[in-house]
């Protein structure tokens, strides 16, 4: 299958803001998106599912409507999990909303990263990406993205003070 090209979502430079500011226009803040809870979900063949939380947060002055939500995490800088919604809805101003997606999680895209960390080095660190979309009107879709490493080296034991 051929891959889709990567796309991000940038915020305005400061400078070009404080213009639009000037200028009269509303400045558009991009929306926070974390993950806040993941219940599993019964297996379907060869996919494990998941139902995942997604907190939004609204920092801007004018609710956000939606009409669906897309959802695509990778590990490792490779593709794991994707959902899709059809929830619907308003974040309000100055607000926040959960709205529900459903991931899967192929057995084969498990398989492959299980094969991709196999090259005889311990594996420290875990790098993440969340990245998706709150559809909205035409040109008022709202993408967003996240990452983040998590680490697996257990900690350090701490020094036990052995005077007492």
């Amino acid at each position: 299958l051929p891959r889709e090209p990567h796309r991000s979502h940038t915020v305005a430079p400061r400078a070009i803001d404080q213009q639009r500011q000037h200028q009269g226009m509303k400045v558009h803040v991009q929306v926070s998106v974390d993950v806040g809870e993941r219940e599993p979900r019964a297996r379907e063949g060869l996919e494990l599912r998941l139902l995942v939380k997604l907190r939004v947060q609204n920092p801007n002055d004018a609710p956000i409507d939606y009409d669906g939500a897309y959802v695509k995490v990778d590990v490792q800088d490779r593709t794991f999990a994707t959902g899709v919604s059809d929830e619907s809805g308003s974040v309000p101003r100055f607000g926040e909303a959960v709205i529900n997606v459903p991931l899967t999680v192929s057995m084969f895209r498990m398989a492959r990263q299980v094969m991709g960390m196999r090259d005889g080095k311990p594996v420290e660190q875990i790098r993440y990406s969340m990245s998706g979309k709150l559809s909205g009107s035409t040109f008022g879709s709202q993408r967003f993205e996240s990452t983040g490493e998590f680490t697996l080296k257990p900690p350090e034991p701490a020094d036990v003070d052995d005077t007492n």
